[in-house]
């Protein structure tokens, strides 16, 4: 089974909700098409979304909620 890492755009602070009283946009496990919102990243109070570039199901986040991020870093794994 081949796994694929999404990697950040940006430097800043990575979001893996739409807001703080919404969901996640996904969970692990959950399945995933190309294209679809895994998370955010805000630098300066602007939200970069951040997309899967392959489908399969998500095997793990790499970073926590709110944790800093380096642009270039993997943020989710995808298998399929």
């Amino acid at each position: 089974m081949a796994s694929k890492q999404v990697l950040s755009p940006l430097p800043g602070t990575f979001y893996r909700k739409p807001a703080p009283d919404q969901p996640p946009y996904k969970e692990e496990g959950d399945t995933v098409a190309e294209g679809d919102v895994v998370g955010l990243v805000e630098v300066m109070k602007t939200f970069h979304e951040v997309k899967a570039d392959a489908a399969g199901t998500i095997a793990k986040f790499l970073i926590d909620n709110e944790d800093a991020i380096m642009a270039g870093q993997p943020i989710v794994e995808i298998s399929g």
